[in-house]
């Protein structure tokens, strides 16, 4: 078979259509057209004579019906004008295909009766069958289309075999593979599941690195595995896995893959059908956490927030490029990949609009030929792309992926697992570490971020004999070299905060606790840990059990006037009971929406606040005078009568009166500075938010979806921002914004 290569012709700017038999102006969309036309000659072995090139689908001349490929099953079904055996559009580069462009896909496929279709950029393809006894937009997500000799036994096994996952068959798939190591290994849940994100690794490893998507021949398959000479070939790639991402520490150095080689290849025989790369990353993370709630429940569940309310959450903070976000209690890393997928596609989607702004400028410069045309074109083009390179120290995806994404987890196996979720998601992953999330670490410490997002571990106490110990800060002199040249000084202080710590108790390092000798809720002290994390102006979405802005007692009331001498509370949306029962957490929750004072609000708040209490002192200061002197006179009245019993008493009445005043000014003071310092709340208590009790998909109200209740014409976060943009537009009705 003749390998076909792309043909330019650099002096004129014309790439060559092997289809076509003609130059071409070669803009960037043509070469993305040309170049997966080499893919499908070369290795799918499809003939240029099964191939139509820029093809009207209509018979009229239709543009809107113009598909880039056109591919029959032979050269004599095309000769013959039979009905096409696959449909290929080509997309920009720069944009995630999105449900459109599947549409587009489908469309043009049903119009000329084809079986499948393909959507296309240098970033991603898609492989769909269209299911012709369906309606329109019916169709099947595949892995990948039938080569150009394929037979209908090749069809049927690719059709059979080689499936994209759904959500609740990837979680089954999952929970059937760790059944099979409990079974046949007796390992306790825990350690199952730590074999099986590594061979999860592995697949996606390999898949990467060793593998194309159109290749017929896959290294992670039983049959592979066993031609290879050695004693466990899976623990082979895993080591080769392990190398490969060595300087991220995800793995021990001696950690090997503890399971028989006949335990492995059942796995790998589970899993070989599948392409974890080609899954959409929602369907990953999904599965991902129904599997491990439904395998842990209380056990490891409690670190995965419901998939529905991370949505929500990052879309109320709405971070933006070169926002540097955090999450100081990771879990499995849902809050940091959501943010890491919204911003990259702001990211390609604002390149598109660069470009596509660019080409509609210079087409109205009509004194431009084509070729001209085309060359400006594919230098903006490379221009942009290099900004798009991931791999490129300063771009700008770089910068997203190394300098602004960033957790910790107290949880070894947790923080392995959030920096393996990432890496599947795309990346982010290396500001991700395994570290108390009280402490100061790596690139995590306070002043530092533009946002906090986290779903913290509570109804636990820090208890006084949690102290700082050496491991927990020692850090790695090649580590403190590369974070002293990243963030400088700020570092050094940070580091020297914990250090200055060391040996006493965590609680010392906070302002929350009465005393460092005292136990104190975990939620507490996440409250001031992110407070304290934020920049000046940050911003922050927390999950909290709802008693703490409810609850009356003396402590929960400390709590609240701290946030409140910090920040703005934006937003308090409270949750049904059972949200979080699927997770572990059989609390009733409220997602709280902080922001905290930029400096000069803080200094006019803290300005606000003396001068009200001076003039609550000044109001009540001859009343306390007054009463001082009396009691001060009867005091020494009883000396003199040597009435020791009836001056204890006074002295208590003194002590007790002054404590009561000074509580009564405290509260008169706050009281007004509240009507002084008056902003509006946003409150909202949610029904539907997409989950049950049980863990099963339900209704949802909190933001736009396909499966909002029917009385739903606003979702929550859809109200939220009307009333950032008028607040004075939504009434207060029974103490609630409505």
């Amino acid at each position: 078979m003749t390998v076909l290569s792309i043909r330019r012709n650099e002096e004129s700017g014309k790439i060559w259509s092997h289809v076509r038999s003609k130059w071409l102006v070669e803009t960037p969309e043509e070469t993305v057209r040309q170049e997966y036309l080499l893919v499908l000659v070369n290795e799918y072995g499809f003939a240029l004579d099964q191939i139509a090139e820029e093809m009207d689908l209509t018979g009229r001349g239709s543009a809107s019906a113009r598909a880039d490929f056109v591919l029959w099953r032979t050269p004599q079904d095309k000769s013959d004008d039979n009905a096409p055996f696959i449909i290929v559009e080509c997309k920009s580069d720069n944009v995630t295909i999105n449900p459109k462009d599947y549409d587009q896909g489908e469309n043009y496929a049903r119009i000329c009766g084809a079986p499948f279709f393909v959507t296309h950029n240098s970033r991603e393809t898609k492989y769909w069958r269209v299911i012709k006894e369906k309606v329109p937009g019916y169709t099947e997500e595949i892995e990948n289309i039938p080569h150009g000799d394929a037979s209908d036994k090749d069809i049927e096994v690719l059709l059979s075999k080689l499936r994209a996952f759904k959500e609740k068959e990837f979680a089954d798939l999952l929970h059937k593979c760790h059944n099979i190591i409990r079974n046949r290994e007796k390992k306790d849940p825990a350690a199952a599941f730590d074999e099986i994100a590594k061979v999860l690794f592995i697949k996606v490893y390999v898949e990467r690195s060793l593998l194309t998507r159109r290749s017929k021949t896959n290294l992670f398959t039983v049959d592979v595995l066993k031609n290879q000479i050695a004693e466990n070939p899976l623990d082979n790639l895993f080591q080769e896995t392990k190398r490969a991402y060595a300087t991220d520490k995800i793995f021990e150095d001696d950690e090997r893959i503890n399971l028989k080689p006949a335990t492995g290849a059942a796995i790998v025989k589970e899993l070989e059908k599948y392409n974890l790369s080609d899954t959409s990353e929602d369907v990953k993370g999904v599965a991902f956490e129904r599997f491990l709630g439904r395998t842990f429940r209380g056990e490891i569940g409690q670190f995965f927030t419901p998939r529905t309310i991370v949505e929500f959450m990052v879309h109320m903070l709405d971070p933006q490029e070169n926002e540097i976000v955090c999450d100081p209690a990771s879990g499995s890393g849902g809050f940091l990949i959501r943010v890491f997928e919204i911003v990259r596609e702001q990211i390609l989607a604002d390149t598109d609009r660069e470009y596509n702004t660019f080409k509609a400028e210079l087409e109205k410069d009509k004194s431009l030929t084509e070729e001209q045309l085309a060359k400006k074109l594919k230098e903006k083009f490379a221009e942009l792309q290099d900004t798009l390179d991931q791999k490129s120290k300063g771009s700008r995806l770089w910068e997203l992926s190394n300098r602004c994404i960033y957790g910790t987890d107290a949880n070894d196996r947790m923080a392995r697992t959030s920096k393996m979720n990432m890496i599947m998601h795309g990346d982010g992953h290396g500001g991700v570490h395994h570290h108390d999330g009280f402490l100061n670490v790596n690139g995590i410490f306070e002043g530092r971020f533009d946002i906090i997002l986290t779903n913290p571990p509570f109804g636990a106490n820090v208890e006084p004999t949690d102290k700082v110990l050496e491991v927990d800060i020692k850090v790695n002199p090649a580590a403190e070299e590369r974070y002293l040249r990243e963030y400088g000084d700020l570092y050094r202080e940070a580091q020297n905060r914990v250090k200055a710590a060391l040996n006493k108790p965590i609680t010392s390092l906070f302002d929350l606790p009465k005393s460092d000798k005292a136990k104190i809720k975990t939620e507490v002290l996440f409250i001031e840990r992110c407070l304290d994390l934020l920049k000046p102006g940050g911003r922050l979405g927390i999950v909290l059990p709802e008693g703490i802005f409810s609850n009356p007692s003396a402590s929960y009331i400390r709590v609240r006037e701290f946030v409140e001498d910090r920040a703005f509370l934006r937003a308090v949306v409270s949750v049904p009971d059972g949200t979080f029962k699927s997770s572990g957490a059989d609390v009733k929750c409220s997602l709280l929406f902080l922001q905290k004072f930029t400096e000069e609000e803080k200094h006019k708040f803290d300005t606000d606040y003396a001068s009200i209490k001076a003039e609550v002192e000044s109001l009540y200061a001859p009343e306390i005078k007054a009463e001082q002197e009396r009691l001060e006179s009867a005091i020494e009245a009883t000396k003199q009568a040597k009435d020791a019993e009836q001056r204890k008493a006074l002295q208590k009445e003194l002590k007790d009166y002054l404590n009561a005043m000074d509580a009564k000014q405290v509260i008169e003071s706050r009281q007004r500075l509240k009507e002084h310092f008056d902003y509006p709340i946003f409150m909202y208590e949610a029904e539907k938010v997409g989950i049950t009790a049980t863990g099963e998909e339900d209704q949802n109200e909190l933001y736009p979806n396909t499966n909002q209740p029917p009385e739903c014409d606003k979702t929550c976060l859809e109200w939220y921002q009307e009333f950032q943009a008028n607040p004075s537009a939504f009434s207060v009705t029974g103490g609630e914004e409505k």
